[in-house]
């Protein structure tokens, strides 16, 4: 039995004000054919199908036109788990319904916790595999909220939950274990010593969401991760693994080869775990350095040969603002790049802990946390300004999931 392990797909994705939706076209297109290439029997997607919690009907209509074209292949179940920035309700809705075409969608922890366990039967249906489909687990899911606690005493409670979660599979399992049937385990979480890049928003509080890789039960033969872009794995546990995301979704993501990992079990046994790459289809290409620098580095930028211009954010280290830069810049640029994203990032010296530290000149370049800890420098100083911060990070993470 084969596998196909991907996540992080953001279907509705932007780039600033930019879409993405014909690079996530090419990668749909290309997973199908891979389906068939490959002789996949089951695919799982653990995670952030969608970009928002409220996508767009172009992003819902590739999604469903997605999972119609899998009928058509040799892949014959399907399991999808939501993620931090998936909607529960939007995933769910359809769920009745795809079930009866083996799409097996668990968008949050259901009610009854064994629906999260998913037997797969193969041609002659029998039990070949198990699948334990852990969505993204909310604070809700995994413990109560104590007033007073420390930020510790939080992080104690957090990991535990999420540890009690996977350690209830152990006794629904053990039948599956016994009989020599394998089981995955999938999560939507950030596991300690994985490394992430810009566009991935924090999950639970601050560090508080990191497990380590012997969190999972032992019985599980693999475990499907998503949430972190960059393909990994954990703590060098070949059979826990991020898959990452199929395009790169920011320009930190520039260098990073995109895949898909396939599994193949014989007789009970995992017998290959292959790392398959991603065509790209778009280069985002990030520049660094002052006004020189930068045109030197663009001058020597080779084609890519991608199927869409190449996109490039510069990143300008300069002492004034130079509204015509973008012209500038396109007079050493090539044909092959379709489109700039200018930061200009002025160096200054003032009499705050800022000193001697590059500020953007845009509002919109921070995301609310760094905002938020430029306030708390600005107020405190070097005061202990913890356990604030922890509060903040707390009420952000309630708020996302306030978006579902």
């Amino acid at each position: 039995m084969k596998i196909l392990h991907t996540a992080d797909w953001h279907l509705g994705k932007r780039l600033e004000q930019y879409e993405r939706t014909e690079e996530h076209q090419d990668y749909l297109d290309w997973l199908i054919r891979i389906l068939d290439e490959q002789q996949i029997d089951v695919l799982i997607i653990a995670g952030d199908i969608f970009d928002s919690g409220s996508p767009s009907n172009t992003a819902l209509e590739q999604y469903y036109s997605f999972l119609r074209k899998v009928k058509d292949t040799c892949c014959r179940e399907v399991i999808i788990i939501g993620g931090n920035h998936d909607s529960i309700s939007t995933l769910n809705a359809p769920r009745v319904l795809l079930k009866y075409f083996n799409v097996h969608i668990i968008g949050g922890v259901p009610e009854e916790f064994t629906e999260q366990i998913i037997p797969v039967r193969d041609t002659n249906g029998e039990t070949a595999l198990v699948i334990c489909a852990v969505p993204f687990l909310r604070d809700k899911d995994i413990r109560l909220s104590v007033p007073g606690e420390t930020g510790e005493e939080r992080e104690i409670r957090i990991k535990q939950g999420i540890y009690n979660h996977y350690n209830r599979f152990i006794e629904h399992i053990a039948a599956y274990k016994a009989a020599g049937i394998p089981v995955i385990a999938t999560g939507h979480l950030f596991a300690a010593g994985s490394s992430t890049s810009d566009s991935e928003k924090e999950i639970h509080v601050g560090n508080l969401g990191q497990v380590a890789g012997d969190l999972f039960p032992r019985e599980f033969d693999y475990i499907a991760l998503g949430h972190i872009h960059r393909p990994q794995m954990v703590n060098k546990l070949a059979h826990i693994r991020y898959s990452g995301s199929p395009i790169p979704l920011s320009f930190s993501e520039s260098d990073n080869t995109k895949q898909v990992i396939i599994l193949e079990f014989v007789k009970g046994a995992l017998l290959k775990i292959e790392e398959y790459e991603v065509p790209g289809t778009r280069k985002l290409i990030r520049i660094k350095g002052d006004l020189d620098t930068v045109i030197t580095k663009l001058r020597k930028i080779t084609d890519p040969g991608f199927t869409y211009p190449a996109w490039v954010e510069i990143q300008l280290e300069t002492d004034a603002y130079m509204p015509d830069l973008e012209e500038q810049l396109k007079e050493h640029s090539h044909d092959f790049i379709e489109r700039f994203f200018i930061r200009q990032i002025k160096k200054h010296s003032t009499e705050t802990l800022e000193q001697h530290t590059d500020e953007a000149l845009q509002l919109a370049d921070l995301n609310p946390k760094e905002v938020f800890l430029k306030r708390c420098q600005a107020e405190f100083g070097e005061e202990d300004y913890s356990e604030l911060l922890s509060t903040y990070e707390e009420v952000l993470e309630y708020m996302i999931q306030k978006e579902d």
